[in-house]
């Protein structure tokens, strides 16, 4: 009888832990963020986004099935796409430092000089110590309000060219009772280009250098937009080898294109900076800045050249397509919704008058255009998905357990 009861017990015990495994193992499963169907072996998802369709309305359009936070399976890489702005802030808030890296990509690695361009590198000590550079030094009030010279008289320059540009064509044949069209997207490029350039580099072209310019211009918007190439060795790395599409071998052509206009202006600061004896001066564009802080010195296994270079592109790239891209939006709004336009003028003439310029110090006065701005950002942000990030530790976002080396992708669009 003893025995039978203890076999009853034992039993018992063995199914009672059978079934708390089961429970717990089905409890941990939900945790996981939801796939998306349709995965195929070795590629995952990646088939999905093999179209002519833009990859945010992809994402959007399979947020409508899965619901605002889901998995897809890139190649060997897991990724969650995040279609909701309260749990976008979970990522950006709580786990703020869980998804501060980024994730390595070919494109990163080539033409952001081995990870060392802020902003694509991975999080560390590196990182923060340039962003704190780049925070005191380039985007501070004091020293954005020490170089507001230079973005007025770059828009004055713009300006008075557009003018004379009319002079010269408003008389011609094909003029519409003496209009003349202008292509303002280019006229936008070329004044927040130029205005980058001087800021960051101290390069200013005179009309008779404008074939330079125009050479140097197209290499940087070259170089823009490789950085945003994905190539199947990012997700399939081990295929690295076969350079599918021959994009890699463009990225190191327009890299070292790049390199030369860049280490030109490194040279030239270091010989005026020779001239004048070393002695920093109230006025100096960012490169001059980065070389008072970083000559003769490696950082974290970066050479000084490599820092500033690097650094300086990082800025130049991140300030000048997404204004372009803003203000070709808010310009188009504003041409289709006359309303909005009129009110617009109205209070620029209100609070600034025909008689002089507007100025930076304006701004504050200015609440109608303010909110025109900011219902551009909505309508039509610069960039409908936000740079990829990667978890470097585990994780919690919305209820769902996030593994370290996830990427995360927020689509600002949807």
């Amino acid at each position: 009888d003893f025995s039978l009861i203890g076999l009853t017990l034992a039993i018992s015990f063995l199914f009672f832990f059978y079934v708390r495994k089961l429970f717990f193992s089905a409890k941990k499963q939900s945790k996981n963020v939801p796939e998306a169907a349709g995965a195929w072996p070795i590629i995952g998802h990646l088939h999905l986004l093999n179209g002519s369709q833009m990859p945010h309305k992809i994402f959007g359009q399979m947020a409508e099935k899965y619901g605002p936070i889901f998995r897809l399976k890139l190649g060997v890489n897991q990724a969650v796409i995040v279609s909701d702005h309260k749990i976008a802030k979970e990522c950006f808030t709580t786990n703020v430092r869980a998804f501060a890296n980024r994730p390595k990509s070919i494109a990163s690695e080539i033409l952001g000089y081995n990870y060392a361009m802020f902003g694509l590198g991975p999080y560390g000590p590196y990182w923060r110590e340039i962003r704190k550079i780049v925070t005191t030094e380039f985007l501070s009030a004091r020293r954005i309000e020490m170089l507001k010279h230079v973005r007025e008289f770059e828009v004055r320059s713009a300006v008075k060219e557009t003018y004379e540009y009319w002079l010269k064509n408003n008389n011609t044949s094909n003029n519409l009772n003496g209009a003349v069209k202008i292509e303002m997207k280019e006229w936008f490029g070329n004044l927040i280009m130029n205005t980058m350039v001087k800021l960051l580099f101290g390069v200013q072209y005179t009309d008779k250098e404008d074939e330079e310019r125009s050479k140097a211009h197209i290499a940087i918007r070259r170089f823009f937009e490789l950085l945003g190439v994905s190539v199947v060795a990012d997700f399939l790395p081990y295929l690295r080898w076969l350079d599918i599409g021959g994009h890699e071998k463009i990225m190191k052509a327009t890299a070292k294109e790049i390199d030369f206009i860049v280490e030109d202006w490194l040279a030239e600061h270091r010989r005026k900076r020779k001239l004048r004896g070393n002695n920093c001066g109230d006025e100096e564009d960012f490169m001059d800045v980065m070389l008072s802080i970083c000559e003769g010195k490696n950082l974290h296994g970066f050479d000084a050249d490599a820092i500033i270079k690097a650094t300086c592109m990082a800025q130049q790239t991140a300030g000048t397509d997404t204004t372009i891209v803003t203000l070709v939006w808010i310009l188009s709004l504003l041409l289709n919704n006359y309303e909005a336009l009129k009110k617009a003028q109205d209070e620029l003439d209100t609070h600034v008058g025909k008689n002089r310029r507007v100025q930076e110090s304006d701004i504050k006065n200015l609440v109608y255009l303010q909110a025109i701005v900011k219902e551009s950002f909505r309508l039509y942000p610069a960039a409908p998905l936000m740079l990829p990030h990667e978890s470097i530790e585990d994780c919690v976002v919305s209820g769902y357990d996030i593994p370290k080396g996830t990427r995360l992708l927020v689509n600002i669009w949807k």
